[in-house]
């Protein structure tokens, strides 16, 4: 017991300092916020370029990238926003207790936990992939286009999550400059050298939907060194000892327990998309090219509510370390409707202007016409979307993750049974599949609402 008591009273001088516990909790998200956004604009501005890459190699290639898309999404979401967020999370808790050795073992085991996890994620879509994808719709020449692509991509899965995993490490500890400062850097660098070796500029050769991966590779793959370097060297918060420290279950758990099951959203997300994909993919290919620049842009504001609600994560596991339970509480609330307020301008303006997206990516008149209807309709839904990602977020950090599940679940359900239904029905079209995602939408971010305002953080 009396080991116990001098680790609460650090605990309680922690809280009385650190400006996550103390602060005024709107600035201070904002200002954890605003770094993470800037990185993750950028990173946007990856899946655009990208997008913008292989329409200039055609229709088949666009289409082939529609059903790759999702798969590589769901390599970021797993390992930085669910996974990731049960890293920070875990070592939140421990410093906000004021336990700086737990904290950085928890780091030793997130590491261990991201190559593994990226391990397992390459052998799986390296070997399964064109089964994946044939399940999606994929036919005959733009299965095979995607099929290579997505060997290609996957085989360095492990990087990402080793990367993202590291990046969380870091942001545990209430440092957000240092990893968006990172994501900024290696997005710059994978949009120069995947445009480089994707089209052939300049010197390069011209690898078309290969270059376009390494590129991916290649950026990962020096974010991972910068981040270890920077651990090992540039910070005194926590250490990763790597010597003299045996790996244990209970290290595992804290993390896992969190992370593991906050996985189960991200794999949500993809498979509401991946359902929603092979319905659509059944109208022909100018629907599924369509739907696909739209998608993306729903996918692509998954990095700026993530920007907003992995700044709380910090925020609600300090509280919660230290025993601030009703803060952390305000702190959800708060990063759930900055993001809502956030996402619904971006709506807004591709509602009136959708054109303004979709005109990025191709000329082809049919597939325009698509991608303009799915933005009019989905536009709506995306402050719901936000509203419940960002407490998602919240949540993870609070280790009271099974409501965001659950409503996650219900986003799916409601997909999937209504999509379903309407491709049954004479006279199926690409505007009712699309108000199924709007609806989608309205019941995820409610639902995390409802879910977060009944659970006890306590």
């Amino acid at each position: 017991m009396s080991a116990v008591i001098p680790a609460a009273a650090s605990g309680g001088r922690a809280a009385a300092v650190s400006p996550l516990l103390q602060g005024r909790i709107l600035p201070t998200l904002l200002k954890l916020s605003v770094p993470n956004v800037l990185a993750m604009v950028m990173a946007m501005l990856v899946g655009v370029a990208e997008t913008y890459y292989v329409g200039q190699l055609g229709l088949v290639p666009l289409a082939a990238m529609a059903l790759v898309f999702p798969f590589a999404m769901l390599t970021q979401m797993m390992s930085n926003g669910a996974m990731g967020g049960g890293v920070s999370s875990a070592i939140s808790r421990a410093l906000g207790a004021g336990d700086q050795v737990r904290a950085g073992t928890l780091a030793l085991h997130a590491v261990v936990i991201g190559i593994g996890a990226g391990l397992v994620y390459a052998a799986l879509l390296v070997w399964l992939g064109p089964v994946f994808f044939a399940w999606l719709g994929g036919r005959g020449e733009v299965l095979t286009v995607a099929s290579h692509y997505g060997q290609v991509l996957f085989s360095g899965a492990m990087l990402v999550w080793l990367c993202n995993t590291l990046a969380s490490v870091v942001r545990g500890t209430g440092n957000m400059r240092v990893p968006s400062t990172v994501v900024f850097v290696t997005a710059a660098l994978q949009i120069m050298v995947g445009g480089a070796l994707g089209l052939g500029l300049g010197p390069f050769p011209r690898w078309g939907m290969t270059g376009v991966a390494i590129g991916n590779l290649l950026a990962m793959g020096a974010g991972v060194l910068v981040l270890l370097a920077y651990l090992q060297w540039g910070q005194q918060r926590l250490r990763l000892p790597w010597r003299g420290v045996r790996l244990s279950w209970p290290m595992f758990r804290d993390i896992l327990r969190v992370g593991a099951l906050a996985c189960l959203s991200p794999l949500q997300s993809v498979l509401t998309a991946l359902v929603m994909t092979g319905l659509v993919a059944r109208l022909g290919p100018q629907a599924l090219a369509g739907y696909g620049i739209g998608q993306r842009l729903e996918f692509l504001l998954i990095p700026i509510a993530f920007g907003v609600g992995v700044a709380s994560v910090p925020m609600v596991g300090m509280a919660m370390g230290a025993g601030q339970v009703q803060r952390a509480r305000q702190v959800a609330w708060a990063a759930g409707g900055v993001a809502a307020l956030t996402l619904a301008g971006i709506g807004a303006v591709v509602v009136a202007w959708p054109r303004l997206w979709s005109g990025i990516f191709t000329t082809d008149a049919q597939v325009l016409a698509h991608a303009d209807l799915y933005l009019r309709i989905a536009g709506p839904g995306f402050a719901f979307f936000g509203m419940g990602l960002a407490l998602y977020f919240a949540a993870l950090g609070s280790g009271r993750i099974l409501g965001p599940i659950v409503a996650g679940t219900a986003r799916l359900a409601v997909v999937a049974g209504l999509g379903a239904w309407l491709t049954q029905q004479a006279g199926a079209t690409a505007q009712s599949l699309f108000w199924v995602v709007t609806a989608g939408m309205l019941v995820y971010g409610l639902g995390t609402v409802w879910a977060v305002w009944r659970t006890r953080w306590d």
